[in-house]
């Protein structure tokens, strides 16, 4: 029975695997992306200088800035930067938006230190990774319920994983090289055993962040099948009061901020709205920033009068419930790291990736080795072959091409963060159409050179592009443009060790072969 319910398990962890290892690729590979979305939008737009400017000096600049260009406006946002996001962002709405309605917003990016405005070049930067891993590129919700039915499936490969693998420790410690299938199993088991609570804990609580959507069920019971009146409790919107129409000066913001973290006992402003400015019945909502704490605060805030100063109000203590939801949303995120702590949640997350790869790796070699002898290649086994090149190597090359066409577009361009991204999905899609041409170990080494050299030369083409090589950035100490730049060098040089690894392989394999022993399809395919 023992043995018959572990070869279930081991059948469940297989098929669940290979069903979506493909689209849990790139899930997971541009979700360990997102840990670093601020340095990378930073990257992309080089135009925004990275400056040390405290909170205080930064929202001087903002509110003056307003005051000259948007007196007469009914709402100002202004978000203020921090050593991730050197910008700051300032919006404003003419006039109020109708209920129901998305109000129409005048934005501009400034410089923190000088007030002048700054012209970006339009992307999305970073955020097409955050967006893309959850939303898959697809119209709401169907991204997000592909995503969350690919972490479920995933969930599942793990637990399965747990128990088909009886002896998961003493495989963790097993390693044995050039052996061909074995090797790649012994990797696999390595990454998962090494990594495995990062992996149960990013998979359950990207479950938990969604629950709300996949498992409505208690929540349409609760409120009589009306679920926005759920999301009006849990989250309720704040109550914009009306213009009085007596005009009266807006008191300086500055001050406002020691008396927000003197709420928050030590936290700090991420962004502030300031409702009808200029009119005595002005208010200020300065908005907590989560980043300092593993718990996400959903909506922290402190609201204050904007004419005299006074504390209006602040919002309650997360209840239980939040602060639990709030703790996995904030674990699953990793805003509140560190940079060492990120980057241990950017080696986790890569080691998330590579164990699916080796995963998909084992299940094509398995099977090719069972075809040997037929010499025939069954339709299903080339298409997986072809996915499997698809997923990875053309997935590393449509991310190069992401960041290339950033610095080649024009800045001018117009729709320029589309083109950004249409660029991405046009190479990962000529990917497909090589794989299907080259068959095998050629595509593998093809696709992996090509990528090793988008990703090598990216330093080179972002000094020739931009006034911020990498000696200039290392100098002035801007650590997110230089890490980027020596990040890609990095994984330029491990994809042209892959690739040279692959070649080196095959003609091992040709050397070693028998001048009259025919190809076989598995040796062709490797």
């Amino acid at each position: 029975m023992k043995e018959g319910f572990r070869q279930a398990m081991a059948w469940l962890h297989t098929w669940a695997g290979l069903t979506f290892g493909w689209l849990l690729f790139a899930i997971f590979l541009t979700g360990t992306l997102a840990y670093f979305k601020g340095e990378i939008s930073h990257w992309m737009q080089p135009e925004i200088p990275a400056r040390s400017v405290s909170a205080e000096a930064s929202l001087t600049v903002a509110q003056n800035y307003l005051q000259q260009h948007a007196a007469d406006a009914s709402r100002w946002l202004i978000e203020l930067p921090d050593a991730r996001e050197p910008g700051l962002s300032v919006r404003w709405q003419q006039t109020p938006a109708r209920r129901g309605e998305r109000g129409q917003f005048t934005e501009k990016r400034l410089d923190p230190y000088t007030g002048a405005e700054v012209q970006a070049r339009e992307t999305l930067g970073g955020e097409f990774f955050y967006r893309f891993h959850f939303q898959l590129q697809m119209p709401y919700p169907w991204g997000r319920w592909l995503s969350t039915i690919a972490a479920m499936v995933m969930f599942v490969a793990l637990i399965s994983g747990i128990i088909t693998h009886k002896k998961i420790f003493k495989d963790f410690f097993t390693f044995r090289p050039r052996k061909g299938q074995r090797s790649w199993l012994d990797g696999h088991n390595a990454v998962g055993v090494l990594v495995l609570p990062f992996h149960l804990m990013i998979t359950y609580s990207s479950l938990v962040i969604f629950m709300s959507m996949v498992m409505p069920a208690s929540i349409l019971a609760s409120y009589n099948g009306d679920a926005r009146a759920f999301f009006d409790e849990v989250f309720p919107a704040s109550t914009t009061p009306e213009r009085a129409g007596k005009p009266a000066e807006l008191a300086p913001l500055t001050p406002l901020l020691e008396k927000a973290r003197e709420q928050w006992a030590g936290g700090e402003v991420a962004r502030l709205t300031v409702n009808n400015p200029g009119d005595s019945n002005a208010s200020v909502v300065l908005i907590r920033d989560s980043a300092d704490r593993v718990v996400h605060d959903f909506g922290r805030a402190a609201t204050f009068n904007g004419v005299t100063g006074q504390l209006l109000g602040t919002t309650p203590e997360q209840s239980l419930p939040r602060a639990i939801a709030g703790s996995f949303y904030g674990l699953h995120m990793g805003r509140f790291a560190d940079p060492v702590l990120r980057w241990l949640y950017f080696v986790c997350g890569l080691a998330g990736t590579a164990m699916i790869g080796t995963g998909l790796v084992i299940w094509l070699g398995k099977r090719q080795l069972q075809h040997v002898k037929s010499g025939v290649m069954p339709v299903e086994l080339r298409l997986v072959e072809v996915l499997n090149i698809v997923s990875m190597a053309g997935l590393m090359l449509a991310v190069a091409a992401f960041f290339w066409a950033n610095r080649l577009l024009p800045v001018g361009l117009a729709g320029r963060s589309n083109w950004e991204v249409n660029s991405f999905f046009i190479v990962w899609g000529l990917s497909v159409l090589h794989a299907v041409v080259r068959r095998g170990r050629a595509a593998w080494v093809e696709q992996l050179a090509l990528a090793a050299m988008l990703f090598g030369t990216v330093p080179v083409l972002n000094a020739l592009t931009t006034p911020y090589p990498l000696g200039v950035t290392l100098a002035q100490g801007d650590w997110a443009m230089a890490g980027f730049d020596l990040t890609c060098l990095a994984s330029g040089v491990f994809l042209a060790w892959a690739a040279w690894k692959m070649q080196r392989a095959g003609q091992a394999e040709r050397v070693n072969r028998p001048r009259k022993q025919p190809i076989t399809l598995e040796q062709e395919a490797n």
